[in-house]
């Protein structure tokens, strides 16, 4: 293989034109060589601007060109398990957007495809790459604020009135995987669960429900061992959050929000000692998370890393969102 990745990417979502098509174009070892669209009249500007050179109106002829190595799946939740397993049926590695699945059983079941067939299969958890999160993750594990006994974390933003009204959009539809739980709030579950090292062993949640069924306002606890717990809120009814914290025995670490997109800024956070009500502010340099996640997985393709975020990681935090919701849902303790 080349030490350049060659891309298909399969739809012309918004996340794949603004973020990760520009991010695969001015990274060091990938390319986009394909976009499949069911309506390519209106990809003319991402294929312009970014120098695409082939355009397919079909997604299963993108799978079928030998020229590509890997794919990009940024379609609605409740394709990702459909086109993952096709393309991995056909001989390419997947990067798919989060949440990876609609639930844990199909996220086992693009697992085990990926396995069988020899291929990567990484959930679209930009997040993990910045530097200012691996610099916190590192200072965490540590010890430097002590032992973790709390991550808060929250992804909250307010979507249109009108959208939410209508209830057409994707995020509002429970077929295509809707909800505030798997669209942000899986950011949350996953930073938790990357704190705190380990998996719950039980959930608990509450919600406010859309007139379609899906969530829409979630909040949700988490128990660890060794006495650990963690929040999460996920809505699209509030005003913005976009922040995480971590609180150990010796200290906290805390994020303005912008923490999971900082874009390419520099990126700000402020530690305190246990007994601070003031803590002293870190800065790390700007960075596009993006172009790090696909240079990464590049790299993992041509064997030059091992995978930084598992397929079996992204399952487990499937598991976690199912019993978040089944724990909103009926008012009950999710042991898992």
């Amino acid at each position: 293989m080349a030490e350049q990745i060659k891309w298909g990417v399969l739809g012309n979502a918004e996340i794949a034109r603004v973020c990760v098509i520009p991010a695969m174009q001015k990274s060091r070892n990938s390319m986009v060589h394909g976009l499949a669209t069911r309506s390519p009249e209106n990809a003319g500007q991402v294929v312009a601007d970014n120098n695409i050179t082939q355009v397919y109106d079909k997604y299963d002829e993108l799978l079928a060109d030998p020229v590509i190595d890997a794919v990009y799946i940024p379609l609605p939740n409740y394709l990702h398990h459909t086109w993952t397993l096709k393309a991995l049926a056909a001989g390419k590695h997947v990067l798919c957007e989060k949440p990876l699945a609609c639930n844990a059983r199909e996220a086992l079941e693009m697992a085990e495809a990926a396995a069988a067939g020899g291929l990567l299969l990484m959930e679209g958890m930009m997040y993990r790459f910045h530097p200012r999160n691996l610099l916190i993750r590192d200072m965490v594990t540590q010890g430097k604020i002590g032992t973790v006994a709390l991550v808060r974390s929250s992804f909250c933003y307010p979507m249109d009135e009108e959208i939410l009204a209508k209830g057409n959009n994707a995020r509002l539809k429970a077929e295509m995987g809707g909800g505030a739980l798997l669209d942000v709030g899986c950011y949350s579950a996953s930073v938790a669960r990357w704190f705190m090292g380990m998996e719950p062993s039980a959930v608990q949640a509450q919600a406010v429900y859309h007139s379609s069924g899906v969530d829409m306002h979630l909040v949700g606890s988490l128990s660890f061992a060794e006495n650990g717990l963690a929040t999460i809120e996920a809505s699209f009814i509030t005003s913005l959050q976009q922040t995480y914290s971590v609180l150990g025995s010796e200290g906290a670490i805390e994020l303005p929000h912008d923490a999971f997109i900082p874009w390419e800024k520099e990126a700000a956070f402020t530690v305190r000692g246990k007994d601070q009500e003031v803590g002293h502010k870190q800065v790390t340099e700007g960075a596009d998370e993006y172009q790090l996640m696909v240079e990464h997985f590049a790299d993992a393709i041509l064997g030059k890393e091992r995978l930084a975020l598992t397929v079996e990681e992204s399952v487990g935090n499937m598991r976690v969102l199912d019993g978040l919701a089944e724990a909103a849902r009926t008012g009950t303790t999710i042991r898992l």
